[in-house]
């Protein structure tokens, strides 16, 4: 499988890396990210060396970048892990979590269509749904009531993706996990701060 996938140096996008070339499911794996607060290259130490990897540092809104990455990598499937994701930052600043997350995404949807990528993983948050009452159970169906910049960006993103599905057939999956944590995970988020301030 040949992969290009969207910030590949952050904390869950880089777990996806390694573990894609870890279990050898890659033959070719093109990251790209712009390597902003979120993004480590030290994420990535663990593959530096494999030969089937290859970084690539750049914006997501460029779109002759990644019309040219996915005209020349010809990737199977785009994984689009790139957002910028800190509710407070887009709060205090929105125009660069729009930028990328809303205009990032249309110029990657856009690429994969015209290319005919087989699958667009679009990954998403369930900050989408904003405070939910308990019981706290959504599934697919529940209703998107953004919060924040952060989380309307990425429901405007989630709706794009579902849009080229519906308008062109892109094969577009959106996915919206939440609590995600483990190693290499921004400091600033809940779970690593609690572990450090213990510690």
């Amino acid at each position: 499988m040949r992969l290009l996938v969207t910030g590949g140096a952050g904390f869950i996008g880089s777990a996806f890396v390694r573990m894609a070339l870890g279990e050898s499911a890659a033959s070719r794996l093109v990251t790209i990210d712009k390597l902003t607060y979120a993004g480590n290259m030290e994420n990535l130490a663990p593959v530096a060396r494999d030969g089937r990897h290859q970084f690539v540092r750049g914006d997501i809104c460029d779109a002759e970048l990644v019309e040219s990455l996915v005209a020349k990598e010809r990737p199977d499937t785009i994984v689009h892990f790139a957002a910028e994701s800190h509710v407070d930052r887009s709060i205090l600043s929105p125009e660069p979590v729009l930028r990328t997350n809303l205009m990032g995404t249309a110029v990657l949807l856009e690429a994969a269509r015209k290319r005919g990528v087989a699958r667009f993983l679009h990954v998403s948050t369930d900050e989408v749904y904003g405070s939910i009452e308990s019981p706290a159970v959504a599934d697919e169906s529940f209703p998107l009531h953004p919060s924040s910049p952060y989380s309307a960006s990425k429901a405007g993103s989630d709706l794009m993706a579902l849009a080229y599905f519906a308008t062109y057939r892109t094969p577009v999956i959106v996915t919206r996990a939440s609590n995600n944590y483990g190693p290499y995970q921004f400091p600033e988020k809940l779970i690593p701060l609690m572990i450090s301030n213990a510690l």
